[in-house]
């Protein structure tokens, strides 16, 4: 039987590694160091961790994957192929070379399409109609390597960056499963990239959530829900930070850009082109509204 090493770390990879432990030998988990979270920075492990812990899998979690001490480990467990999915560091040669299989990696994204580290934020944002899942054997460059398959799904109109991460998870998880057979038996072939097509996600921060009305109505419902629900989007009202949760873009002439309207009974922002409507908000230290209940305590909103 083939000896696996899977590297992952957040939710995203879970169904990939609970389906890969039912059916193969997995020797070996890494993932990232345990990470302070919460309000109170409480020190806490990724959901990986918690799953090897679970399936009593043998699991480091280094800072650095090139550390000496991590390639022994490697060395140790000889892996005949590595598994990688949302694991969050870039594998160097001295990894990439060690299993007899390579390195395959589950990109969300229709590679070339939206390389980099935020593939479904990236399609979200740009209106993609459609994104999926690519299997990859990976090399030296960030999500470079040739393809091994690919399997599409469709973004709706009210998909977030949280719920189509779910989806995608999944199909990872069972397009991951179908792919490994073929591909250890020598009948897949993996097929180059045509970076021409390359596009790019870069990594969000948090303080890209400002919300800028200079654009249009569409643009911002996109990255509502690309931002959904890390790191969030928001603006300023009253002084206070506005964190906006759900909104619809509603295409009527609107003049000047950001300015807080009350249309047709429901809360909404100006753009240069368009009206947002904000379906759900929140005020800094309070709970979620819908942008109706919140005209209730705003009077000054519209004013």
């Amino acid at each position: 039987m083939h000896r696996i090493v899977f590297m992952g770390s957040p939710e995203f990879a879970l169904p990939a590694l609970r389906k890969l432990a039912a059916q193969y030998l997995i020797v070996g988990i890494v993932t990232q160091p345990d990470r302070p979270a919460g309000r109170g920075r409480v020190l806490t492990p990724p959901p990986i961790k918690l799953l090897a812990d679970e399936l009593n899998l043998p699991v480091i979690q280094p800072r650095r994957l090139n550390e000496p001490d991590v390639i022994q480990q490697l060395q140790f467990w000889a892996p005949d192929l590595i598994v990688v999915a949302a694991f969050g560091q870039i594998l160097r040669p001295a990894v990439l070379d060690l299993p007899q299989y390579g390195c395959i990696n589950v990109h969300a994204s229709l590679l070339p399409r939206w390389r980099g580290a935020a593939p479904i934020q990236a399609a979200i944002l740009h209106g993609d109609d459609r994104t999926g899942i690519t299997i990859m054997l990976m090399d030296p460059g960030i999500d470079t390597g040739p393809r091994l398959a690919q399997k599409s799904i469709p973004i709706s109109g009210e998909d977030t960056a949280g719920t189509l991460t779910t989806k995608l998870s999944l199909l990872g998880a069972d397009f991951l499963l179908e792919t490994l057979p073929s591909y250890l038996s020598g009948i897949l072939v993996p097929k180059p990239q045509d970076d021409s097509l390359a596009t790019y996600g870069p990594m969000i921060k948090k303080e890209d959530g400002l919300l800028d009305f200079s654009g249009s109505a569409i643009d911002l419902d996109r990255k509502i829900r690309a931002f959904n629900p890390w790191p969030g989007t928001f603006t300023y009202w009253n002084n206070q930070i506005l964190k906006i949760h759900r909104a619809h873009a509603i295409d009527v002439p609107a003049e000047p850009a950001g300015r807080k309207i009350i249309f047709q009974e429901f809360t909404a922002i100006t753009t240069r082109k368009g009206i947002l409507v904000v379906d759900e908000l929140q005020l800094a230290g309070r709970n979620i509204q819908t942008g109706k209940a919140f005209l209730h305590g705003a009077r000054s909103w519209g004013a």
